[in-house]
């Protein structure tokens, strides 16, 4: 499948994607019976890049949980490219893309070190009231606070 220059349109005025990346190993229980990463470990890897940037920008599992809000993913999806072998390193980049709701969209692009693109995917997970159960019509604060920071350039991954 060729993959789509991206999965989220960037809206005019918008800021642009908060990205990061982050490096890691497939490690011998992340692959199958022929060393190749099991298909299932990918979402695994973009969450990890995924976590590494929420903490960043403030919007961590900790603070979610004092905050008393949920962030369950509503879609996930993987375009896979070239497999990813037992040893190999390889990068792995999220990025956040604005909107003016109570998700986030997030793309993904798993790259191996010589640059080949190994995977692409995007999640979007709706933030919930975590004592109702109900997503939340607008951001929370602490979602808010963030896209205020975001707007007026003040993050700096």
């Amino acid at each position: 499948m060729r993959r789509r220059k991206t999965y989220f349109q960037t809206e005019s005025g918008a800021p642009q994607p908060l990205e990061l990346s982050i490096r890691h190993r497939l490690h011998f229980s992340e692959v199958d019976a022929l060393s190749i990463a099991w298909h299932g470990h990918y979402l695994k890897f973009f969450e990890l890049a995924h976590t590494e940037l929420m903490r960043r920008i403030g919007l961590s599992y900790q603070r979610y949980k004092e905050e008393m809000i949920g962030a369950p993913v509503a879609q996930a999806h993987v375009d896979y490219h070239k497999p990813l072998m037992l040893d190999q390193e390889f990068t792995v980049t999220a990025r956040l893309f604005w909107n003016e709701g109570a998700r986030l969209n997030t793309e993904y692009e798993i790259t191996q070190l010589d640059g080949t693109i190994a995977a692409t995917g995007y999640t979007v997970q709706m933030l919930i009231d975590m004592n109702s159960r109900e997503p939340f019509l607008t951001p929370p604060p602490i979602l808010a606070n963030m896209q205020e920071h975001w707007k007026n350039g003040e993050i700096i991954l």
